[in-house]
Formats: C-alpha cells, sequence, structure tokens
C-alpha cells in the first residue's frame, strides 16, 4: 500500500495498483503537468483548459474541444486523480487535484511526464473503453 500525505494532514493508503493505474493515466492523458501544478493552488475551469486557452495558459500541447477535454478529465475523475468543484450552488465546471493527485504531481513537479509506451496506451485506452477498476 502507498501512503499519501494530503495538504490537509490526513494519511491516505492506496494499493499499488490504484496508484499505478492513476500514474498512467496521467502520462497518457492530453495535459501537460502545468494544469496539475496549478491545480495544487487553485480549481481551474474547464473554458481555461479548452480551445486556443489551454495552448495560451500551458495545459496542453495543442488545442482541445471541450467535449475532449470534459471526457479527459473526467476519465482522471474515475481514477482519482481530480474531483470537481463544488459550490453554494452545486457542482461547477472546475477541477482540483484529489490526495492521491497530489501524491502524483508532487512526483513529476518541475519535470515533465515521462514518455507513455504503446503499452501503456493500450492499456489505458483498454481500462478506460470498459471501465475497468483495476
Amino acid at each position: 500500500m502507498a501512503t499519501i500525505d494530503s495538504p490537509t494532514s490526513k494519511i491516505f493508503y492506496y494499493s499499488r495498483t490504484t496508484v499505478e493505474r492513476a500514474e498512467r493515466s496521467l502520462i497518457c492523458c492530453p495535459f501537460t503537468v502545468g494544469l496539475f501544478t496549478a491545480m495544487r493552488n487553485q480549481s481551474v475551469p474547464l473554458n481555461a483548459i479548452a480551445l486556443e486557452n489551454g495552448i495560451q495558459q500551458g495545459y496542453t500541447q495543442r488545442p482541445l474541444s471541450e467535449l475532449t477535454c470534459y471526457n479527459a478529465l473526467d476519465w482522471l475523475i474515475q481514477v482519482g486523480v481530480l474531483r470537481r468543484e463544488v459550490d453554494g450552488q452545486g457542482i461547477t465546471d472546475s477541477f482540483r487535484l484529489t490526495p492521491l493527485g497530489y501524491q502524483l504531481i508532487e512526483k513529476y513537479q518541475g519535470k515533465n511526464w515521462p514518455a507513455p509506451s504503446w503499452q501503456d496506451y493500450l492499456y489505458n485506452a483498454g481500462i478506460r473503453w470498459l471501465r475497468l477498476p483495476f
């Protein structure tokens, strides 16, 4: 089990497979480390990530449609890296890191993601398509 020290001083325990799946999902996602570094300090709205805004902010390397962006962010929610921001009115269109996300971003702070292998892409795509929990 991996231990996680969150910003709220609680320790979280994650299985090795959970951490590996989340890390693989991060390195295969269309976003840069810059997006997740920004999410360490604040929530980031979808419209700041999608289209040309994502490139200008350094969150993506190419323009992504809002649907593509949302689907990639939704997958990162499902693997436990992100969560939706909630305000007094309910769920917003902004995203934040989870404690697992904090751990993974700490690992890559100041670096780029490692280049995913074709096996990483295939495994991630298969799990994502089938929505398998492992």
